[in-house]
């Protein structure tokens, strides 16, 4: 028997709650739903959802405060809904480990297409860590099983899921120039979108945890014009 994907989706409106549930059922996935944070950590408490729709103005905690919440102890990815047209609530989004997000009003089909572009690369994720425990490169060795980094002087870092995606998109392809729709492509499922400042926050933040944020990168070039280039020696260990 092949079970469906469980989504979790948190908005404190019934109506969009309602269209979700019933959309997405329709579409194959199995979907709990809750009203606000408290009603979502008692889900999460016995269920294991493979992906999170989670809206930004909720009752109690807001979404960004719940999206650090989860990511203290889960990868799992999160599509944050905003109905701020201001930009700086999706670049936030993203700088606390959201994967993807999109506005209010929103088109079912459009945000149906961003779940299983998702899902499916985190299953190439998944697939991945199959053959390889342990990737190599400058002073650093990332852990595919718990998607977590080692520096070599001992400190161990967690990595978002999205973090994870880009810093594996850098690993497959070491010196080499990726473009914006590329990382966009690998990381989301989509191309970027005109003036989109999402991929910029994304490499700020991975350059951050790899301590490679100064004035003079050494691991993730700024290709100008072009895109964005790590520059190491890749290894890897089973």
């Amino acid at each position: 028997m092949v079970f469906a994907k469980q989504l979790l989706v948190v908005d404190d409106d019934l109506e969009i709650r309602s269209l979700l549930e019933q959309y997405l059922s329709k579409s194959g996935f199995e979907v709990i739903s809750a009203n606000d944070g408290i009603e979502m950590a008692k889900l999460l408490e016995t269920n294991k959802p493979e992906l999170i729709i989670l809206d930004i103005m909720l009752p109690g905690d807001d979404g960004f405060t719940l999206c650090q919440k989860i990511r203290r102890t889960s990868n799992v990815p999160i599509i944050m809904l905003t109905a701020n047209s201001d930009e700086m609530d999706r670049i936030v989004g993203l700088e606390l480990g959201a994967d993807d997000y999109i506005g209010k009003p929103f088109n079912p089909r459009e945000l149906l297409a961003r779940i299983k572009a998702l899902l499916r690369r985190s299953q190439v994720t998944a697939n991945a860590q199959q053959n390889t425990r342990y990737i190599r490169f400058g002073q650093w060795r990332l852990d595919t099983q718990t998607q977590q980094l080692e520096h070599e002087d001992g400190e161990t870092l967690e990595l978002s899921s999205s973090d994870y995606r880009l810093l594996q998109l850098f690993l497959q392809h070491p010196n080499e120039t990726l473009d914006r729709d590329t990382i966009s492509d690998a990381t989301r499922g989509r191309e970027s979108l005109p003036m989109e400042r999402g991929i910029d926050v994304q490499i700020s933040r991975l350059r951050q945890r790899l301590k490679d944020d100064g004035s003079q990168a050494r691991l993730i070039r700024t290709i100008r014009g072009s895109g964005y280039m790590m520059v190491t020696q890749v290894s890897h260990e089973v």
